[in-house]
C-alpha cells in the first residue's frame, strides 16, 4: 500500500518504481543527499567483467570518507521489494560473500577501480581530495582489504531478509547492511526517506535478548581478522580483566563493549586494524596516549555512546601500556 508525506499544502505521494533501472537513477542521481557530502558513489556496468564479482555485476561502489583515516567500502546493490528474495535477490547478493574471499578477484577490482578513476578527470580529483598525498591505487587495496560491506538498498522491507540475518551469521548478518529507500513527489518536487539514516548505519544493534546474545559472540568479531589483530584483542581482554574480574566482555553485532556498571570501552575489530571508542574526553585522551592515532567524533556519534569518548585504531600491539592506562581512567571514571 503506498503512502503520502504532507507538507507545507502538498501532498506528496510515493513513487511506486516499475524497473529496478528507475531506482538505481534515483540513487545515482541523489547519492551525496542520501549518503552524505562526503561520499563518492559510481558505477562500472559497461566497464566490468562480472567473473571478478562473482559471476554478477554490482549496482554500483560506494566509498565513504566521514572518517578520512577510516574510510569504509560499499558494494551497493539496489532491489525492489517485489522481486522474489530466495529467486533473485538471495543469489545475486550472495555472489559477492565469495568476491570478498578471493584475494585474486579483490586484485582485478582494484585494477578495474583504479583505471576506471584514471580515466575520470573529475572524479580521480574528488578522491585525491580525500586521500591527499596518499597514491590511490594503494589507498583502494588499502581500504577494499579491510573494509568489507554490501550495502541493499531496497524500496520495502521483506521478512526474509530477518531470516537470513539470523541463519547466516559469519555472511549476511556480517556483512550486509539493508537500506530502506522510498521517494515522494509533489509538483515536480521530491521527498526521500531513508532507514535508517546512513549516518547510523554500523550503529544499529538488534534488540537485546538471550537469542541474540548467543548469535554474537567474540568469535564472530575475531575469526575473519589477521592474527596479529585477534592476539592484540586478547592482550587487551586479558589486562582489563585483571583490572576488575567482574568486568563484563560483551559482544554485540557492531562492536564488543566492555561494561561493569557502565560501558566504558566499545571495540569494533576490522580485518587489518581495531578501533577502541573509550569513554573519556577527547582531551583526556590525548594527554594519556601519545604513540597511537586518536580520532575525535562528531557530537552526534558520541551522543549514541552516551557520553563524552574518543576512537583510538591499532594495527598491532606495540606501545598498549598507554591505551590499557586509558582504559583503566575509563573504567573508573564510568563506575564510580
Amino acid at each position: 500500500m503506498k503512502s503520502a508525506i504532507y507538507m507545507d499544502g502538498n501532498r506528496f505521494i510515493e513513487t511506486e518504481f516499475k524497473t529496478e533501472e528507475e531506482f538505481e537513477k534515483i540513487v545515482k542521481e541523489n547519492s551525496k543527499t542520501l549518503f552524505g557530502s562526503k561520499t563518492i558513489y559510481f558505477d562500472l556496468k559497461n566497464k566490468i567483467d562480472s567473473k571478478a564479482l562473482g559471476s554478477s555485476i554490482p549496482d554500483g561502489f560506494l566509498f565513504d570518507f566521514k572518517d578520512k583515516d577510516n574510510p569504509e567500502f560499499y558494494i551497493v546493490e539496489v532491489e525492489l521489494e517485489k522481486h522474489d528474495f530466495y529467486k533473485h535477490i538471495f543469489p545475486q547478493i550472495t555472489k559477492f560473500f565469495a568476491f570478498f574471499k578471493n584475494s585474486t578477484s579483490r586484485n582485478n577490482l582494484i585494477e578495474k577501480l583504479f583505471h576506471f578513476i584514471k580515466s575520470n578527470e573529475l572524479l580521480e580529483q574528488e578522491f585525491k581530495e580525500y586521500l591527499g598525498k596518499k597514491e590511490i591505487y594503494k589507498a583502494l587495496k588499502d581500504i577494499i582489504e579491510n573494509s568489507q560491506n554490501i550495502l541493499l538498498i531496497i524500496d520495502e522491507n521483506k521478512p526474509e531478509l530477518q531470516e537470513v540475518f539470523e541463519t547466516y551469521t559469519d555472511t549476511w548478518d556480517k556483512i550486509v547492511k539493508v537500506e530502506i529507500l522510498k521517494q515522494y513527489t509533489a509538483n515536480k518536487k521530491s521527498i526521500f526517506t531513508l532507514n535508517p539514516d546512513f549516518e547510523d548505519i554500523g550503529f544499529i544493534e538488534p534488540v537485546s535478548s538471550e537469542e541474540v546474545e548467543e548469535r554474537y559472540s567474540e568469535k564472530f568479531h575475531t575469526e575473519d581478522v589477521e592474527q596479529n589483530i585477534s592476539l592484540t584483542y586478547e592482550k587487551i581482554k586479558s589486562a582489563v580483566l585483571k583490572m576488575d574480574a567482574n568486568i563484563k566482555v560483551n559482544p554485540q553485532k557492531y562492536y564488543i563493549s566492555l561494561r561493569k556498571n557502565r560501558n566504558f570501552a566499545f571495540v569494533k575489530i576490522k580485518k587489518k586494524k581495531m578501533h577502541i571508542v573509550i569513554m573519556l574526553p577527547y582531551e583526556t585522551g590525548n594527554s594519556l596516549i601519545r604513540k597511537h592515532k586518536l580520532t575525535q567524533l562528531h557530537e552526534s556519534v558520541q551522543n549514541f555512546y552516551n557520553g563524552s569518548c574518543f576512537k583510538v585504531t591499532l594495527e598491532n600491539d606495540e606501545n598498549l601500556d598507554e591505551v590499557l592506562k586509558a582504559l583503566e581512567e575509563a573504567y573508573k571514571q564510568q563506575n564510580k
